[in-house]
């Protein structure tokens, strides 16, 4: 046994002991569990424990959060528990058994969208930092950018959408890997896949409108049928159904052939075939979802109703991450940025503020106490840069109060950012450093939205803990 013995055998036997443990993983920061029966967790007894940070259940999985020395534990718990480590992707097989059909719709999201996350944050600050060298005109006189004054900023300004190109308008190969892996079909043909839906020879989908409205779409013409030369670049919706299209044929067919032709032909008949409709099924018909989901956002945070749509979605948000949904708008937010910039991401990070502030709230209000102090700060500054669960499911969420102060803190914010018209670019950097994304334009505006996220949660918390929202 370890340095973490007399710990990972406390938690085994909080989490209800050996036989109500199925499968044990871990991540960066948590114990991912499956347990037969969540009911027999102690959850008070176990968030006392010197290690534990916090804890909660999703997609299936019962999960501590524990910290940087989540890897040594994990050795010693298993042996505490007499069982082999298990892999992430066997822990999630686990985790599906015990899932609902909406739940495993989501998880399926989030499987999809994370392992792109390192990539698409960052593609965040690549383009946040060509917004300030290229976009911000406020240097020399006032009204330049440091590129028109720098002729070697304006190369580095070049050099570097080499990468956010490549990050972001190329992500549909991104998409249609992780899909087809997500689904059980094999990941070269989803990279291939992911290439035809952006290939060079067929018109940017940034173009598609003013074609379509001069009717200038270019075309194969095989004589019995018309295929359109459109691209499907930034969008992830045409990627992910073609993705699914893919891995369902694969798996289906493979049902059916013999093990030479499962090496001759399926690759081919799988590839052609999903390419064919993708170019003239489901690209068109998601390419107007998309249009459709996107205006529908535009409709409620922009229009007549977009107060209400901001007390919404800022009331929400951070509930919906505790369920697993928020990964949704990952999707949505890619749509709106295709098509201009999003306000949902700008949300989203001021979100992740609120639920700071709160947390903070909480080390000054617990000054005796140490090991909320440290945990409350910790969890404060991740949920800073964008990471909020040690601090919803750590801090917030025990003592039920700041969660509420932060919520309004959020909604608050939202307000201010959608009545003020405020757009990203991009998405992926969460929490402060998000006004990197913010369309420079917006920048003051979205300074103020994130003072309001940062100090109206800490007042709110402060007045709902001397009232009757306060648990003890």
């Amino acid at each position: 046994m370890g340095k973490y013995e007399k710990e990972a055998k406390e938690i085994l036997d909080l989490i209800g002991g050996k036989n109500n443990l199925i499968s044990a993983t871990h991540c960066v920061t948590r114990l991912r569990l499956v347990l037969k029966d969540e009911s027999l967790v102690k959850k008070v007894e176990l968030e006392n424990n010197s290690l534990v940070k916090g804890c909660f259940s999703t997609s299936g999985q019962f999960q501590i959060i524990i910290g940087n020395q989540v890897k040594d534990l994990y050795k010693d718990f298993v042996i505490a528990a007499g069982i082999s480590e298990a892999t992430k992707e066997e822990t999630k097989v686990a985790a599906n058994e015990k899932m609902g059909r909406l739940q495993k719709i989501v998880g399926g999201f989030a499987e999809i969208f994370t392992p792109l996350l390192p990539v698409i944050i960052a593609g965040g600050l690549i383009l946040g930092f060509r917004n300030i060298i290229g976009d911000l005109a406020i240097f020399g006189d006032g009204s330049q950018t440091l590129t028109s004054l720098n002729p070697k900023l304006a190369e580095l300004h070049s050099f570097l959408w080499i990468l956010g190109e490549a990050i972001f308008h190329f992500l549909p190969v991104g998409v249609t890997w992780s899909t087809v892996k997500k689904y059980g079909g094999t990941e070269i043909l989803g990279i291939v896949l992911g290439i035809t839906l952006v290939s060079p020879q067929l018109m940017n989908a940034y173009g598609y409108a003013t074609a379509q409205a001069t009717g200038t779409i270019p075309f194969w013409d095989f004589g019995f049928i018309t295929i359109e030369k459109v691209g499907y670049q930034a969008q992830v919706i045409p990627a992910m159904l073609a993705g699914v299209f893919m891995a369902k044929m694969e798996l289906f067919l493979r049902k059916y052939l013999s093990e030479i032709l499962k090496m001759i032909l399926l690759p081919f008949l799988v590839l052609f075939t999903t390419v064919v409709v993708s170019y003239l099924v489901i690209g068109p018909v998601s390419r107007e979802l998309g249009n459709y989901i996107a205006a529908i956002f535009n409709i409620l945070l922009t229009g007549p109703f977009r107060v209400f749509g901001s007390i919404l979605f800022g009331m929400l948000y951070a509930p919906l991450v505790i369920t697993g949904v928020h990964h949704t708008f990952l999707a949505v937010d890619l749509q709106l940025i295709a098509q201009g910039g999003t306000m949902i991401w700008p949300m989203i990070a001021l979100s992740n503020i609120a639920q700071g502030s709160a947390a903070v709230t909480i080390m000054f209000l617990n000054r005796k106490d140490e090991k909320l102090k440290s945990l409350s700060l910790s969890s404060a500054i991740s949920a800073w840069l964008g990471v909020t669960e040690p601090a919803m499911f750590g801090v917030n969420l025990r003592f039920m109060y700041p969660f509420y102060g932060a919520l309004i803190g959020s909604a608050l914010a939202a307000i201010y950012s959608t009545l003020t018209g405020v757009l990203a670019n991009s998405i992926g950097i969460g929490g402060l450093p998000a006004f990197l994304a913010i369309q420079p334009k917006f920048w003051i505006n979205y300074i103020i939205a994130m003072s309001i996220a940062f100090v109206i949660p800490i007042i709110a918390t402060y007045l709902l803990s001397k009232g009757r929202f306060a648990k003890k």
